[in-house]
């Protein structure tokens, strides 16, 4: 299917050896998969081989260690044979058909199989970091089941950018997997991005990576927000002493939106 003309894909490097595994880590809920990818491009190594350029993305120009980049790229190496998308920005609504057409038009014609992560918040403490799949073929789902994911048993809806890809693949004949992570409801959560790499994307893909730095991750964010919790409460308390209990509450509410 062609791609968009406002959207195009801009190859910067050869990747060599065989039929590479495109792992998706476009921001989601949680930012479960933007984290395990960026895990994955630092611990292996990956180059910047490719742009993903569109009229319908946002108006803004991202920077990294002081250099203007482009929003939406593409990593990759030869061995092991993986390629990812990230993005530094959350997609909007407008870009999910465009970008989903150009990198199954443009991206996908190079890759052997697709893999992408959705987060859903999670009911329980229990439920945080388990991992269910969805596959596009039976032979995808012989490959999950052979790795040991659990296969999701019930009907769904999986929508967003992610969604949209997983559709044109599956239209396109493309081989792919959807992973199901069950994340905190409200926070970027470092250790559901951890369970889905070591519980799916290493023996699905075969690779080995060090997930020590997400617990690091998860053990800031826990301190900052017990921080946070801490000034609310007395600033709470110290409202209440005062008589502007009502007043600090309207301001809290704001901070917290």
């Amino acid at each position: 299917m062609p791609a968009d003309s406002s959207t195009t894909y801009e190859q910067l490097a050869e990747l060599s050896g065989d039929e590479p595994t495109l792992i998706e880590g476009l921001p989601g809920h949680g930012l479960v998969a933007s984290i395990a990818v960026d895990l994955l491009n630092d611990q292996l190594d990956l180059t910047h081989c490719g742009n993903v350029t569109s009229d319908t993305f946002p108006p803004v120009t991202t920077f990294d260690e002081g250099l203007v980049q482009d929003l939406v790229r593409v990593y990759g190496c030869g061995n092991p044979a993986v390629m990812t998308l990230q993005s530094d920005l959350t997609i909007p609504e407008k870009a999910y058909e465009p970008l989903s057409r150009c990198v199954i038009g443009d991206i996908a014609e190079n890759i052997g199989r697709a893999i992408f992560i959705a987060a859903a918040p999670a009911s329980s403490e229990e439920e945080l970091g388990t991992v269910t799949a969805i596959a596009t073929s039976e032979g995808v789902r012989d490959d999950l089941e052979a790795a040991d994911i659990p296969i999701a048993d019930e009907r769904g809806v999986v929508g967003g950018v992610t969604g949209s890809l997983v559709r044109q693949c599956y239209q396109a004949d493309v081989p792919a997997a959807l992973l199901v992570v069950r994340a905190h409801p409200q926070l970027p959560d470092p250790r559901a991005a951890k369970s889905v790499v070591e519980n799916a994307l290493q023996p699905l893909v075969d690779f080995e990576v060090d997930t020590s730095p997400l617990d690091e991750q998860a053990e800031e964010i826990q301190q900052r927000m017990q921080q946070v919790a801490s000034q609310f409460q007395q600033a709470q308390q110290a409202a209440g002493e005062g008589g502007e209990e009502s007043s600090f509450r309207s301001k809290g509410s704001g901070m917290y939106q």
